[in-house]
């Protein structure tokens, strides 16, 4: 009696796991644990075909990276008006929101993305932030982010002024993102994604200037060399929201000098440099928070397994170190409470980190004129 009622137990526990673990078979083949995740494949395909095709965490990755912020951010947990976050309004309103100082680079990614928008049945919400999230599987260093699917589309258009601007100083930056629901903590895991972005409309002479050395990696390069004594302009000098970095060809914005200089955020900095599991698995909680922000997520479901692994970061690469021709002492050490770690430097002649639109130039769709 007593063995009978042991199989039982047993028959009874394999069929709840079973239940527990059920998936659901797509159209297209694919499993999923919601059916809701199947609508997915097709665009996955589509975009990893056509609109990451050939890009290896350059132009069309940074593209879709940088639009999901500027979506995401226009939010306020005490002005209504301010938006609902991450809601598409971007470019539901594009006529309005585009014409924004802090979009206009935006422009790009509208081009980039509106066709795709248009051969699917997913709402605009729900494209830009599973395009950034997938655009990061291109980096090698990246964490696989999770994504949520079923936003709702925006209503209205978000003001002016949610996006914070390079030439703005730390409280009003920091201000700006505490009304979104960021920390301080939260914003320098955010600023990660700079280590494989570029800047669009701070030098009108040149685009694609890159933030660090080695743009097409997401690794803690970006946090080393923001710290270094600034020499040289990339471009042209003296554009508002640029200073001067230490790099041939890498472009500085003022607001990452000073946010890695400033008593609120200095040692979140240094905490990154030379930490690649920190600084990857920081901002992969950050970006999480960022693409639901102003939705309701007890309505969305997980889809996290449609985003494709990304590529692995070698140990190797994974370690920082100072650039040809530098050394500890071109460190600016704000943080008091961390001693900076000992890096290598990099053997060679210092060189000039080219343009990140190098390669894709002739695939990259022209500017909107205004």
């Amino acid at each position: 009696m007593l063995s009978t009622t042991f199989a039982l137990l047993a028959i009874l526990v394999t069929v709840s796991n079973a239940a527990l673990t059920r998936r659901v078979t797509c159209p297209d083949g694919h499993t999923v644990s919601n059916k809701a995740c199947c609508a997915l494949f097709p665009v996955l395909e589509d975009i990893q075909t056509n609109m990451f095709a050939d890009d290896n965490c350059s132009d069309a990755a940074h593209t879709a990276l940088r639009v999901a912020f500027h979506d995401a951010i226009g939010f306020s947990k005490t002005q209504r008006s301010f938006g609902t976050g991450a809601d598409g309004s971007i470019f539901i309103f594009a006529e309005t929101e585009l014409s924004y100082d802090a979009n206009l680079g935006i422009a790009d990614a509208f081009n980039l993305e509106a066709p795709f928008i248009a051969n699917h049945s997913i709402g605009v919400a729900d494209f830009i932030q599973f395009a950034a999230a997938v655009s990061l599987t291109r980096c090698p260093g990246i964490l696989r982010p999770t994504f949520m699917f079923g936003r709702v589309d925006a209503k209205a258009p978000a003001p002016d002024g949610t996006v914070p601007e390079p030439f703005q100083d730390v409280k009003t930056i920091l201000a700006r993102m505490a009304d979104a629901g960021f920390s301080p903590s939260e914003l320098v895991a955010l600023l990660a994604s700079h280590s494989i972005a570029g800047a669009d409309d701070v030098d009108a002479n040149f685009s694609g200037l890159p933030f660090d050395s080695t743009p097409s990696v997401f690794d803690t390069q970006f946090f080393v060399e923001t710290l270094l004594k600034g020499t040289l302009f990339p471009g042209t000098s003296g554009n508002q929201g640029e200073v001067e970095s230490a790099v041939a060809g890498v472009l500085r914005l003022q607001s990452d000098s000073e946010l890695a200089r400033a008593p609120e955020t200095a040692c979140f900095w240094q905490a990154n440099v030379d930490d690649q599991l920190l600084m990857a698995f920081t901002f992969r909680q950050a970006f999480a928070k960022m693409q639901i922000v102003g939705q309701d997520v007890s309505k969305l479901v997980d889809c996290s397994e449609v985003i494709p692994q990304p590529p692995a970061l070698s140990a190797s690469a994974a370690k920082a170190f100072f650039p040809p021709g530098l050394t500890r002492k071109d460190v600016q050490q704000a943080c008091p409470l961390l001693p900076f770690p000992n890096l290598p430097t990099k053997a060679g002649a210092p060189e000039s980190i080219p343009s990140m639109y190098v390669s894709t130039l002739q695939k990259r769709p022209p500017k909107t004129e205004r």
